[in-house]
């Protein structure tokens, strides 16, 4: 390329050699670096757009670190005694496979070349370099300024006019990006830098430029972009599906928060008390839920119960099983029927799902409990410091299954015991082994509370803390003297 000189500034003094073989070398182990990093990358999950994103970072900074040990290498072989016939530059494709031992893919086109428009003669100078960049034979000779936007796209056309134009009239700096269309039909992004070039008496006698093949690179940062906003979306659509997914079961769930009393007045009355504990994750909103009615005749039922998957899907199907739930409860439908309808609805609905629940309902005119499950825990009973878990009638899952029958069961309540129902991830473990031994062990705490929400707190103050995979709720009654 040829020399800059101008008669306003000296022009710059390259940096050392050895300097420029230190810079090749840091770029060479870095790139190593990211190559392996990369390559390490090609067996993600490509419907995972947070490693999309990754992978394309990564590719992009290949391409930056590829780009920059080309040009130190064109740096270094420049400082070298230049022979009579040898350009100032050699070729990038070469420096590329000799400076850079890192592996990356072979490119037939050179990234740099430099060109030179003499305005006094009207000679063109251009490197060899930029014949291949555009892929121009040397003998159809260089371009002038007037023929080059010929090649260029016609919507870019007039930004290379405008940075000539700068260049020549008022002397400004140029650097801009175009896009040519090779004669092999082949489109090429370019960014050209340059300046112009003034004799001893300050007037304009040249432009010189450089000119760098950035269409990889750009490619590069276009995939950035687009994974990055695909990512970006994706987040959005997780924020409001949750967003959604709390609000429509916090308008499901009982309005009631704290303890509740059932009936309000008088002897035998529930002291009841819930508690919804969200998983360590706040984006698994699940169909977690537990209710309490008081029916006309003054019977009370108690629920809980869960349904597999997260999000909207799970708690629309929460919601419309709950309001079954509702519905036949106020029908009066006994607890084993209760439960088979449920599982019919569950059955048939249009996306499938498997649940659990517990439904009780306590007659405090005669202290019976009556009660059914479906593929879920007992509820616990606490009386005179001990507990232990209600032996459990027949019940598979809901939606495991058509047309099943559910058994249910009574249990005989007396005045200060406690009933604990309560959803499979309340417990650190899952498993039905742990999840009621764990909660036993309170039994002498249940034992010293004066109220069901006393009891709550100490669930939730003893497996709050604890990390969850999914939600869970615990629904604690207190029978009254």
């Amino acid at each position: 390329m040829p020399s800059p000189l101008s008669a306003d500034h000296p022009a710059p003094q390259p940096p050392e050699r050895d300097a420029v073989d230190a810079w090749i070398d840091r770029t060479r182990r870095l790139r190593g670096d990211v190559d392996a990093v990369r390559r390490d990358t090609v067996l993600i999950d490509e419907e995972d757009p947070q490693l999309r994103w990754q992978r394309a970072l990564c590719d992009l900074a290949v391409h930056h670190l590829d780009d920059l040990g080309t040009h130190l290498g064109q740096l270094r072989d420049g400082m070298a005694p230049a022979m009579p016939e040898q350009p100032a530059a050699a070729s990038t494709q070469d420096i590329g496979q000799e400076d850079v031992d890192a592996p990356q893919p072979p490119s037939p086109i050179t990234r740099v070349g430099s060109a030179e428009w003499n305005l006094l003669t009207d000679g063109v100078t251009w490197s060899e370099e930029l014949f291949q960049i555009f892929g121009r034979s040397p003998e159809a000779g260089p371009l002038s300024l007037d023929d080059l936007p010929s090649l260029l796209l016609p919507e870019d056309q007039p930004l290379l006019t405008a940075l000539v134009t700068d260049c020549l009239i008022d002397g400004r700096p140029i650097d801009g990006e175009f896009r040519i269309v090779r004669g092999d039909g082949r489109t090429r992004t370019l960014h050209m830098r340059g300046e112009p070039v003034l004799d001893t008496d300050g007037c304009t006698a040249s432009m010189w430029a450089v000119l760098r093949d950035v269409s990889e690179l750009r490619r590069s940062q276009q995939a950035v972009r687009t994974t990055h906003d695909s990512l970006q979306r994706r987040q959005q659509m997780a924020r409001t599906e949750q967003r959604v997914a709390v609000e429509l079961q916090q308008a499901v769930l009982p309005p009631w928060r704290g303890s509740l009393r059932l009936p309000p007045q008088g002897p035998g009355a529930l002291d009841i008390a819930a508690h919804y504990l969200p998983s360590e994750s706040s984006s698994l909103i699940g169909g977690d839920w537990y209710d309490a009615l008081e029916l006309p005749d003054g019977r009370t039922v108690l629920t809980v119960g869960e349904l597999t998957g997260h999000g909207i899907q799970a708690t629309s199907a929460m919601a419309m099983l709950l309001g079954a739930l509702r519905g036949m409860t106020v029908a009066g439908i006994e607890p084993g029927a209760l439960m088979g309808h449920l599982n019919q609805l569950l059955d048939s609905s249009v996306q499938p799902a498997l649940g659990s629940a517990v439904y009780c309902r306590y007659d405090r005119s005669t202290g019976t409990l009556a009660w059914a499950q479906a593929g879920h825990p007992a509820p616990l009973l606490f009386r005179n410091g001990e507990g232990r878990p209600l032996m459990p009638p027949d019940g598979v899952l809901l939606g495991a299954a058509s047309g099943v029958t559910y058994e249910q069961d009574e249990v005989r309540l007396l005045p200060g015991d406690v009933l604990v129902l309560h959803t499979d991830g309340l417990t650190p473990r899952s498993d039905r082994g742990a999840g009621p031994d764990a909660l036993l062990a309170l039994a002498p705490d249940f034992a010293q509370a004066r109220t069901a929400q006393e009891c709550v707190r100490r669930v939730v103050t003893e497996f709050g803390g604890s990390e969850r995979l999914n939600d869970a709720c615990v629904l604690i009654a207190r029978i009254g003297a």
